[in-house]
């Protein structure tokens, strides 16, 4: 098992109860370490106490109460509202299929997972090993709901303020400033979004020219919908003209501007 690195937190006298509840002796070292860690004082134990036990630990110490998935819930709305929030205010010329397709790509669980393992979450969660049945996949698993569950006890302790600071500072601000997830967009995606939903079924992309060299060919694509071209794009292989096809054809009907 993994042993809780958690601070004793607060002043109160009730908080001392906490630690009769089957956390190790290590859990009362240092408030220092989580407090550094998220960037502001703690004001209830709780919260973070449930936040960082995995549901796994519980059968190691049944008298605990419970585990950290309904903060997990709460944690992953509060992220998505942020997450949104953010994009919704610093990409305004990008359409909603962009939005979507980045903030699915900031909040899922590989992304939640890397950012935890910078933060060293995992040295402070509470989980048993026989849990994992695939130890890297299963700890990306922990890492990604405890990484939520954490937002959720912030919410609760300090406000959505906290939160957000938090969550630009370890998530947003460091994917972003990466660039991988604003490159290479799918054209073909969003206008696949767009006519799915204004109820367009026929549409396709037709091949209408090669040019150039066996070995080095251009490739000239347009995207029809109801037999009518739409949009055409030129690419050195047919996936690569699709997508300017898409492209074109996004900006043509004024759904996208580049």
């Amino acid at each position: 098992m993994n042993f809780l690195f958690l601070p004793f937190l607060g002043k109160d006298r009730k908080n001392k109860k906490i630690w009769s509840k089957g956390y190790p002796a290590a859990a009362k070292q240092s408030i220092k370490s989580l407090n550094k860690m998220l960037g502001y004082s703690l004001n209830n134990p709780r919260y973070f106490i449930k936040a960082l036990t995995h549901r796994s630990y519980l059968e190691i110490s049944p008298n605990l109460d419970k585990s950290y998935e309904r903060l997990e819930y709460l944690g992953d709305s509060v992220l998505g509202m942020i997450t949104a929030e953010y994009l919704f205010e610093n990409f305004n010329k990008e359409p909603e299929g962009f939005l979507t397709k980045t903030r699915s790509q900031l909040v899922n669980r590989d992304t939640l997972a890397v950012a935890a393992e910078k933060i060293h979450l995992n040295c402070f969660l509470l989980y048993d090993k026989r849990f994992l049945r695939s130890e890297d996949k299963g700890m990306k698993s922990i890492l990604a709901d405890g990484f939520e569950a954490l937002i959720g006890a912030i919410y609760l302790d300090a406000g959505i303020n906290e939160c957000r600071k938090f969550i630009l500072k370890n998530l947003i601000l460091p994917c972003i400033s990466d660039g991988s997830y604003l490159q290479n967009k799918n054209y073909k995606g969003m206008l696949l979004e767009y006519c799915h939903s204004k109820g367009i079924k026929n549409f396709y992309y037709n091949l209408i020219n090669e040019e150039g060299p066996e070995h080095n060919k251009t490739f000239v694509v347009e995207v029809k919908i109801e037999d009518k071209s739409i949009g055409i794009g030129k690419g050195n292989s047919k996936k690569t003209a699709e997508q300017n096809a898409a492209k074109n054809a996004l900006e043509q009907m004024e759904i996208y501007s580049g």
